[in-house]
């Protein structure tokens, strides 16, 4: 016959295993979460943008015929990694950072003088791990609302920075900007995607920090933790 404590304990553990069993469900569905944002993010690739690219490189095939074989092969190796992969929900800046100037060649050859870019990366940061289409989407707003729609020409700047035990990344335009405060939560654009999953991932403090002003450019910026148990580059 059981003795009372050994009932107690008994009953402890079968708790505890039913708390564990809740913790894993709990991680696997915000995993899948994520995982579905990430799959969000990858449809909205503009079809806009790939039409504006197929154009730009058709320009180039009779004025500058290996110009244009330049950038089929960029559009085609960005067209991958847009629609099949990395299938990690992670990766490092560095690679993010690939991505990001396959997308920026792409869209220079499509504005010319228009588009001028600068990069600020600190190499302590490269290595950081951060969400997988975390950056791109960013540029890619700076693009269609900073450069599209103003005229005359525009910057860019893409900044990484190493603050202690975080990553601070900066995207910066110089357009038009915007006086009205975006609502992220319920955001249904790249913003609010990527809110939500950095949200999912680090927790609130986590999110997309947005400065504009009218006539005054745009500055997103975000801050990676650096080192974040469970997060990891595959």
């Amino acid at each position: 016959e059981p003795s009372p404590a050994q009932l107690r304990v008994t009953s402890d553990l079968a708790e505890l295993l039913a708390t564990q069993l809740r913790l894993q469900r709990a991680d696997q569905q915000q995993s899948a979460l994520v995982r579905s944002e990430l799959r969000a993010l990858r449809a909205q690739i503009s079809p806009h943008f790939i039409y504006n690219t197929l154009a730009t490189i058709a320009s180039f095939v009779r004025t500058d015929p290996e110009r244009a074989r330049e950038l089929l092969i960029e559009f085609a190796d960005f067209s991958r990694r847009a629609f099949s992969g990395p299938s990690s929900e992670f990766t490092t800046l560095a690679d993010e950072l690939v991505y990001v100037n396959q997308y920026l060649t792409l869209e220079q050859a499509r504005f010319g003088a228009r588009l001028t870019v600068r990069y600020h990366i600190e190499p302590e940061v490269l290595s950081t791990v951060v969400p997988t289409l975390l950056v791109q989407p960013l540029v890619e707003n700076a693009v269609k609302h900073g450069i599209e729609q103003r005229r005359g020409n525009g910057v860019i700047s893409i900044e990484a920075s190493d603050q202690d035990d975080e990553c601070l990344i900066s995207v910066r335009d110089d357009g038009q900007g915007f006086g009205s405060p975006l609502d992220l939560g319920e955001h249904p654009g790249a913003l609010g995607n990527i809110n939500r999953r950095l949200s999912h991932i680090f927790g609130p403090a986590h999110g997309l920090e947005i400065e504009s002003n009218p006539g005054g450019g745009t500055v997103v910026r975000v801050r990676i933790p650096k080192y974040r148990p469970g997060v990891k580059a595959s």
